[in-house]
């Protein structure tokens, strides 16, 4: 387990040699940091790895539940180095903050003046959340399905099974992962670059926009390229972040599966699309199709938790509002990017909940809960039932606390909303879409970057490390 740690550490250490560069081609004194910086952590890594390399390398089951929380600490860790060390002046806690938010593709900031940083430090941002949604999605098809956390032992793999050996195949499946990651956020880099963005914004949000995480160059987020041709741009491949990668592999490959939670997800896209567009004509807006593209990109950022924004929709009045607050906790589909709730659980509560009703007046009723094709197994509706409450109630213990700790209520709510669901901005002058989190207090800092990496773990796979039988 060590030796893996070691090696991913490694990895990351030689990946702050581009910014290194990036910095150095600009004349910025920053490089120094990010070359001693990959210095230190690849020789220490190294060591450690070459150590403990004939070690066996193997996890079973219990050592993965340690095995996954560390590797997220780890690399929020080695990814705030660089970020303490250079020249923005950053606290340690601002320093983590930023590195978590970026791993975790959550997009919450604390850094202002954007547009005047080093490239250096906009490329590792960038490189920090591109890295954490590449794992993202190697943890939702390859680990959490055989750790069987809140319901997502329902997207078991061929190569898994319950035999404790979950990375049997697991390299196969990184590969096809890495190599269409790779591909769309090529693509999506490349085309926002033929419409008209500087090689380096584009190289940029290619990568933050194909792992849903967020970050920009540009205090302005995606308003300050917002022509329409790349908003509808970010808004496709935001929302092919948001798919099953599974799919696109299939699909890739030429094979077509229907997939239950995909159309969920179009579903709900559709919907608060409209649903928002109607609040805002309504309101005595004009419509126009300008219109419409932005409301349709800023639904989708934040369903996908991706929390770029084209404009401040907080000023599109308290009904457009609320439907993005609940957009906040929705989430993409399972083995995608996005954080949130995730489809496939709304898929599930929704027969639960209409069986449930179904008995109070047939009671002696009969029936199986079907995920598509698939008979649902107690085991799986068990486990999503026990993961809403505790996404619930960890949302709501979290905004209590910051109320108590001085946050207004909107910021309370919404920043714990936010957190937990990865994605971004929250509602409010403070953290809002033209806000960032730079003025909260550290305790708090502290607590959002905790609720970040429970969400980003899917709660449960954290939770099982508190009960006193896990260690026995």
């Amino acid at each position: 387990m060590l030796q893996t740690i070691a090696l991913i550490a490694a990895l990351l250490g030689g990946l702050m040699l581009f910014p290194a560069v990036a910095d150095y081609l600009a004349g910025n004194p920053d490089w120094q940091v990010f070359a001693v910086s990959a210095a230190a952590i690849l020789f220490t890594g190294g060591l450690v790895y070459s150590a403990m390399r004939k070690l066996k390398a193997e996890l079973e089951l219990r050592q993965i539940f340690i095995f996954v929380p560390l590797i997220w600490f780890m690399a929020c860790v080695v990814g705030a180095i660089p970020l303490y060390l250079s020249g923005l002046d950053l606290s340690l806690t601002d320093a983590f903050f930023e590195s978590a938010s970026g791993f975790t593709t959550t997009g919450s900031t604390v850094l202002t003046g954007l547009d005047h940083l080093p490239p250096g430090i906009l490329l590792w941002r960038s490189m920090v959340q591109w890295i954490g949604g590449l794992g993202v999605v190697v943890m939702g098809l390859v680990l959490l399905p055989s750790m069987r956390s809140g319901g997502q032992q329902l997207f078991l793999l061929e190569s898994s099974d319950r035999s404790e050996k979950p990375f049997a195949h697991a390299r196969i499946f990184a590969e096809r992962i890495t190599m269409v990651y790779l591909l769309l956020t090529l693509a999506c880099a490349i085309s926002y670059w033929m419409l008209g963005m500087s090689l380096f914004d584009a190289f940029n949000h290619g990568m933050t926009t194909v792992s849903t995480g967020g970050y920009s160059t540009s205090d302005g987020s995606m308003g300050s390229f917002g022509t329409t041709g790349i908003l509808l741009t970010a808004t496709i491949f935001m929302f092919l972040g948001g798919l099953p990668f599974i799919f696109l592999i299939r699909l890739s490959a030429g094979r077509f599966e229907k997939e239950v939670q995909i159309g969920y997800f179009i579903a709900m896209i559709a919907g608060a699309t409209l649903a928002v567009l109607v609040t805002l004509i309504l309101a005595g807006e004009p419509a126009s199709g300008k219109q419409a593209v932005h409301v349709l990109f800023n639904v989708v950022s934040i369903i996908t938790t991706t929390g770029y924004a084209s404009e401040d929709y907080l000023t599109w009045g308290p009904a457009a509002v609320a439907v993005f607050f609940f957009l906040t906790f929705v989430g993409g589909c399972s083995g995608s990017t996005s954080g949130g709730y995730k489809q496939f659980r709304f898929v599930i509560v929704r027969q639960v909940i209409a069986d449930s009703l179904a008995k109070t007046f047939r009671p002696h009723q009969v029936s199986r809960l079907k995920y598509g094709d698939r008979i649902l197994d107690n085991e799986v509706v068990t486990s999503v039932m026990i993961f809403s409450f505790l996404y619930g109630g960890t949302f709501i213990i979290f905004a209590i606390i910051y109320g108590v700790l001085g946050l207004d209520f909107e910021t309370a709510i919404s920043g714990s909303a936010t957190a937990i669901a990865n994605v971004g901005p929250g509602i409010g002058n403070i953290i809002g879409p033209a806000g960032n989190f730079s003025i909260l207090s550290d305790p708090i800092k502290w607590m959002l970057c905790f609720e970040m990496i429970v969400g980003r773990l899917e709660i449960m796979s954290v939770y099982v490390l508190l009960v006193p039988s896990f260690w026995k």
